[in-house]
């Protein structure tokens, strides 16, 4: 069985090495964008089984593509784990998950703040590919 393929999509180039690094060293395969848009045109063409989307980013943010992805028929599948470097103390009033998802668009399979939790990312993947396999998703 050939390494489950995991996108990541930020636009801090250190996040991306992070996230491509800790993904390659426990045996996934990854691809990468460092924006909304090249994210959209890279999805399309690698076809990944699980994208880890940064919230915020030029261009086109996380929350744009996010809904794009949703509403594709060929991409609505795929999983993905939100991710952000805004937590909820300096933000109490905002539900990112009610703010991402609309009532025809569900919310994300996943949502991690920065700083990433290494074991806690590696285990949200984990349980969302499985749940995809066994047709949970």
């Amino acid at each position: 069985m050939s390494p489950r393929k995991i996108m990541v999509i930020d636009d801090e180039e250190d996040v991306v090495t992070f996230l491509t690094t800790l993904l390659e060293e426990n045996g996934y395969e990854t691809c990468w964008a460092m924006d909304g848009v090249e994210g959209l045109e890279k999805i399309k063409r690698e076809r990944p089984d699980l994208i880890c989307l940064d919230l915020l980013m030029p261009e086109k943010t996380g929350i744009l593509l996010y809904r794009e992805i949703r509403k594709d028929p060929e991409l609505k599948d795929i999983p993905v784990i939100m991710i952000t470097g805004f937590a909820a103390p300096e933000y109490p009033l905002i539900d990112f998950k009610r703010f991402i998802s609309t009532k025809s668009i569900p919310p994300p399979e996943g949502f991690m703040e920065k700083p990433i939790d290494q074991k806690a990312l590696l285990a949200a993947i984990k349980e969302t590919l499985d749940a995809k396999t066994s047709g949970g998703t």
